[in-house]
């Protein structure tokens, strides 16, 4: 039986490629747009098949009211994947108030919102993927993306404790984590800070500001594949199990192997301190 997707920021990367994917072995996929001249070319991809809708993950309101409703009309819905968010590069104090708030309204709050949204429905077909796109900054804390690992730690955390919540309800989480794919994250979803602080300059916040720089980061040279990545996320929720973290790509899974090396290693020699801080037995 074909599925019913419901992928949020479908117009580029790994949403777009995860959209295409799943209609080309005949689902149906809603995507959410924010601009409603995108609606068109969305549909285009598959007449009947593709439905583009307009919304703003930030939007709680209209997604607590208009997801439902949305269901009822497609009659089922068999995956949710939360992929809308975007970068925020600078040393936190460089950061504006409104530059941490929104990013972490959308990449953490609209994934909140938009599972709430879709688990009653879930709940009562005792049946359901949901996806959540994170990062591998949201298993490593990177300088210079500190306030958009906060979100994507935050989706990762959430996204492990929620498995075990739905687990004995028949549905399923995993929260993707990528490294660096080549999609137009560094060049049309990064925000920077608008201002710089000189003592900044000479450490790895600085360092991180000048890579992504006006060269778009990596500049089109990423080894991630979202074409890729996106059929073989396909592929997996057709098993019977999905792991609960999904890191993607070489060069993020190196860089958790190291990152759990380090702290393993750490907790080794902190662990007769740490362990000093209960009770005594």
């Amino acid at each position: 039986m074909n599925k019913v997707w419901l992928v949020t920021g479908v117009s580029t990367g790994i949403g777009r490629a995860l959209s295409t994917a799943a209609l080309a072995r005949g689902d149906s996929v809603v995507g959410t747009l924010r601009k409603a001249e995108q609606l068109a070319e969305f549909e285009a991809l598959a007449p009947g098949r593709a439905i583009g809708f307009l919304l703003d993950v930030t939007d709680r309101a209209r997604i607590a009211e208009a997801i439902p409703t949305l269901i009822e009309r497609l009659g089922h819905l068999d995956v949710l994947v939360n992929n809308a968010g975007y970068g925020v590069n600078g040393a936190l104090e460089e950061l504006s108030d409104e530059d941490i708030d929104r990013c972490m309204a959308t990449n953490y709050g609209g994934t909140i919102a938009m599972i709430r949204a879709v688990l009653p429905h879930m709940r009562a077909r005792r049946k359901g993927d949901i996806i959540n796109l994170s990062s591998i900054g949201g298993l490593i804390g990177y300088p210079g993306l500190s306030a958009y690992c906060a979100p994507k730690f935050a989706v990762a955390g959430m996204s492990e404790a929620l498995s075990s919540e739905l687990a004995p309800l028949g549905i399923r989480v995993m929260v993707v984590e990528p490294g660096p794919f080549r999609t137009e994250f560094s060049l049309g979803s990064l925000v920077r800070a608008a201002r710089t602080i000189e003592d900044y300059e000479n450490t790895p916040a600085g360092m991180s500001r000048r890579m992504m720089g006006s060269n778009g980061g990596h500049g089109g040279t990423e080894v991630g594949d979202p074409v890729r990545l996106a059929r073989i996320i396909v592929d997996m929720l057709d098993g019977d199990t999905l792991p609960v973290h999904f890191v993607a790509g070489a060069p993020a899974i190196a860089s958790r192997r190291a990152a759990l090396n380090q702290t393993s290693n750490e907790l080794d020699k902190w662990e007769k301190l740490g362990a000093q801080a209960d009770f005594p037995s």
